[in-house]
């Protein structure tokens, strides 16, 4: 990473989610220089936030894998061609100039670039708050799963009826000593073949339910949960989960000129240029007709995006390169 205040380069890419990375050694292979900016301060995106001991099942060539090694081999990938990355870099300011663009990030470094990919995801996202729990965030509450042996061998309570909540309790259920999982209503956002997974584990669910009270002195020593017909059960706990969603934002984008759809969403055309010529997305963030919103489809949009961008950048330069195995790599 450049430690300096200007960055030169020919692609700068906003976001370090699969998609980013993957678009970084691709704009390696092209010959093509790469700077990649994030707001959070290690790459991998929503993954590593938020899931980064989950099992990915929908990768190609790969079975399964833990969102952690997924973002650890495109790192790896990319590693030959010696992208720049600046993380804990929030991109800020745009300027268009004869050449291209210069983005500046809230620590005040200029990333000046020819062309512009933006993989952001979603954008910056906030947990949603669990306010019996507030105050102790860092002492037993949390919002995402970092490390699942953090939780062997204790009572967790997990509170939330999505995909998520049911995901933890069941990779949970074999380390920790208790899995509860209360959810405010009687029906599941989750899937229902893992709700019903769940069920068949013994993990107990409690719906109709909300936690009312935590205890403890600095570090969480149990809870109260409401339920039913205002019936109160004590549980054990020394760890809470969270998993009440989010609330996402794309923050300084929005004012970059692009057109953007309910403040969500960059719609871009099957090059996955924006309305700005030389901007590109993909990803999560883009938009098109038949858009479908897996990481794999985001690996083909970085490359769409970054062969795009080099022909954008020189225009002598053919949109399709060859396929790699045409191309005897300078690097290995």
């Amino acid at each position: 990473m450049s430690t300096s205040d200007q960055v030169v380069v020919d692609i700068l890419i906003v976001g370090a989610g699969p998609t980013g990375l993957y678009g970084a050694y691709y704009a390696g292979f092209r010959g093509l220089s790469v700077a990649v900016v994030d707001s959070l301060p290690e790459p991998g995106g929503q993954i590593n936030a938020m899931y980064p001991e989950k099992q990915i099942f929908d990768i190609a060539g790969f079975p399964s894998v833990r969102g952690r090694e997924l973002v650890d081999r495109l790192l790896e990938q990319a590693a030959p061609f010696n992208p720049s990355y600046l993380l804990g870099h929030r991109a800020e300011v745009l300027e268009r100039h004869a050449t291209g663009f210069a983005v500046t990030t809230h620590e005040g470094v200029r990333i000046e670039a020819g062309a512009v990919i933006v993989t952001g995801g979603i954008g910056t996202f906030t947990p949603r708050p669990l306010p019996a729990a507030a105050g102790f965030e860092g002492n037993g509450l949390a919002y995402f799963v970092r490390r699942l042996d953090d939780y062997r061998g204790s009572d967790v309570v997990i509170v939330g009826g999505g995909d998520s909540a049911f995901d933890w309790a069941q990779a949970l259920h074999p380390l920790a000593k208790s899995v509860t999982l209360v959810h405010r209503r009687d029906s599941f956002r989750a899937h229902p073949s893992t709700v019903d997974s769940v069920r068949a584990a013994g993990i107990e669910v409690l719906t109709n339910a909300q936690l009312s009270t935590v205890f403890g002195d600095g570090i969480i020593e149990g809870v109260e949960v409401t339920h039913g017909d205002n019936q109160v059960k004590t549980l054990p706990c020394q760890k809470i989960i969270a998993a009440l969603g989010f609330t996402a934002n794309l923050g300084p984008l929005l004012r970059w000129g692009i057109d953007v759809e309910n403040k969500r969403h960059i719609p871009v055309a099957a090059s996955m240029q924006t309305s700005v010529p030389g901007i590109f997305a993909a990803g999560d963030i883009n938009d098109y007709p038949g858009k479908v919103r897996l990481i794999a489809v985001g690996f083909g949009e970085a490359a769409t995006a970054v062969n795009n961008a080099a022909h954008h950048l020189d225009p002598a330069q053919p949109v399709f390169p060859g396929h790699s195995t045409d191309v005897p790599l300078a690097v290995v």
